[in-house]
């Protein structure tokens, strides 16, 4: 199942009008609509028509009373039927002259021709960032070093002028630089104890708003544990694979989690924009007690007849930035899925990919800016909770697990190491 990424999202303000409410803002009924040619006259004839209890009755009564614009109803009407006709052919097309399709029929062999060059365009694209990653290579794998500490950076390394957009006047500046001057022949730096530089991504990840959201206050622990985030080409695709080093941790045994995304770049992908085709994360290697993406819930059940109390546990799935490393899957293609559960999953596809995109292109070469926040100083992009983020993480309803007549008394406790193993099985959690 073919995703489009999408670089930008559209926002619309509030307080803009609907395109129901433009129209009728220019006139007092239907029929004036159609006379001052905003509204199409097969519109309105669907309009008038539609099968809906009361449907005529509101367009009737806005038509004849001529306060279309103040009238709820309609507005609310209209605006769901038209929203219904939104990619319906008007019949414009196939009313032009034979001359005027034929005309149409160049046009359409020349954008065949644009898109098979915008298809070598990206492939060259490709080939550059993939060269340009094996310049950049070398310095990551020193800033990696640094961070953890494996190597201490020289003083001619550390050395630096001041930002240039640091706001001081030249007095301040001289100042500040006699003074630096003079505490440099005073004393050097005092070792700290510290190793590398702590807590380096954790803290870039939660200078990110969206990857922010993700994480929780368990996460953080495991996540000081994150030493370097990789990026790589895959060869026989336009995709792109996310390595995430890890030291030793209390939680998993893993030292690398992988994150990787398989991309369409065919003809068939006009307008710029690269087909999303799947991703696939590393099964994690949990540690007893330790799983982060699930919670064991605790219950008492008191059986009526004999009195007797049973516990049982009931593993149910938790919020976690790891499932990250676990994304969301298209059905089969021999498997049912309705409208909504459709555009629910274009979603949460689309969030994850905006999640590995702003990793690779945003968080890896400018990590440094975002640990120190100055990475936010020039972020356009509005955070605003987007649809799609909401349900990211898997979670069932609770369901009644009285049995055998029993009656329930709930206890809720985490999924520690000291957990007793549940009575029930719990669901099963498929990671590729």
């Amino acid at each position: 199942m073919g995703q489009r990424v999408r670089n930008e999202v559209v926002h619309t303000g509030g307080g803009r009008r609907t395109l129901i409410e433009e129209m009728l803002a220019t006139s007092s009924s239907l029929a004036q609509l159609v006379v001052d040619g905003v509204l199409p006259v097969y519109i309105y004839k669907v309009l008038v028509k539609w099968p809906m209890e009361g449907g005529n009755k509101i367009v009737d009564d806005a038509a004849t009373t001529g306060n279309a614009f103040q009238n709820p109803a309609l507005l609310n009407a209209l605006q769901d039927k038209l929203g219904s006709l939104v990619g319906r052919p008007s019949g414009y097309l196939d009313s032009l002259p034979p001359d005027v399709k034929r005309r149409m029929n160049a046009l359409k062999n020349l954008q065949d021709k644009h898109t098979k060059i915008e298809a070598e365009f990206r492939e060259e694209v490709l080939a550059l960032e993939k060269k340009y990653l094996l310049k950049y290579q070398p310095l990551y794998d020193q800033r990696s070093e640094i961070i953890t500490g494996t190597v201490e950076p020289s003083d001619e390394q550390c050395e630096r002028a001041p930002d240039s957009d640091d706001e001081e006047d030249e007095e301040d500046k001289k100042e500040s630089e006699e003074k630096t001057e003079k505490e440099a022949e005073k004393s050097t730096i005092e070792p700290s104890g510290l190793k590398g530089i702590p807590e380096f991504w954790l803290t870039a990840f939660k200078n990110h708003p969206q990857i922010a959201e993700m994480i929780t206050e368990k996460d953080e622990e495991v996540l000081k544990s994150l030493q370097d985030i990789k990026v790589s080409y895959l060869n026989d695709n336009p995709g792109f694979k996310l390595e995430f080093v890890f030291g030793e941790n209390e939680y998993f045994t893993d030292s690398v989690l992988t994150k990787t995304y398989f991309l369409e770049n065919s003809p068939d992908a006009a307008y710029g924009d690269v087909m999303y085709d799947h991703a696939s994360g590393s099964d994690i290697h949990w540690k007893e007690g330790k799983d982060l993406s699930v919670t064991v819930e605790v219950k008492k059940q008191r059986h009526k007849g004999t009195n007797k109390v049973r516990v049982v546990k009931k593993t149910v799935p938790a919020e976690t930035f790891f499932h990250f490393f676990n994304p969301p899957k298209a059905p089969e293609e021999d498997e049912d899925a309705d409208d909504e559960e459709l555009d629910d999953l274009d979603q949460k596809l689309e969030a994850d990919y905006e999640i590995g995109e702003t990793i690779k292109e945003k968080l890896i070469p400018r990590a440094i800016d975002w640990f120190t926040g100055k990475a936010l100083e020039y972020e356009d992009e509005d955070y605003e909770d987007e649809e799609g983020m909401d349900g990211w993480y898997p979670g069932d309803d609770d369901e009644d697990d009285d049995e055998d007549g029993s009656e329930a008394e709930d206890d809720e406790g985490p999924g520690g190491a000291n957990a007793v193993a549940s009575t029930e099985k719990p669901p099963e959690c498929k990671q590729q």
